[in-house]
């Protein structure tokens, strides 16, 4: 049913995840350009690939149990990401590509908390329903 609240959490993740990419600026570089999600192609099909995972999530409402392990590959997806970005900004040494990081960078981090959240939900109704089928 779509009118659950893992429904409202994962609407969020794939709004944070194809929406914010295009607001926020990941970093300004040396020569001070800002650096958004779209100039470069990994990060855009990595944030994208999230945002349809949540989508699809959301549709297979009548199997919670597939739900649920979309919802744990979308959250390793997320770390994949976040790792990408840390890897980004610290091996590079000085000023030398990354000088000031944006909020663009948390990103991931925002979109994982609300995917732990849908997946506690979804887990919640599962184990509703097994306690349900246990009286019968």
């Amino acid at each position: 049913m779509l009118q659950r609240i893992q429904t409202v959490y994962l609407l969020i993740s794939a709004g944070i995840s194809a929406g914010l990419i295009f607001v926020f600026h990941l970093w300004t570089n040396a020569s001070d350009v800002l650096v958004f999600v779209k100039d470069n192609n990994l990060y855009l099909g990595l944030f994208l690939a999230s945002a349809f995972l949540s989508l699809v999530s959301i549709f297979r409402y009548k199997n919670r149990k597939s739900q649920f392990v979309l919802g744990r590959l979308n959250i390793i997806l997320n770390f994949i990401l976040l790792g990408l970005f840390v890897y980004q900004s610290l091996n590079l040494s000085g000023e030398a590509d990354v000088s000031e990081k944006g909020i663009g960078i948390l990103l991931p981090i925002f979109s994982i908390v609300f995917l732990v959240l849908a997946n506690k939900a979804i887990k919640k109704d599962e184990d509703l329903v097994k306690s349900v089928d246990r009286l019968r």
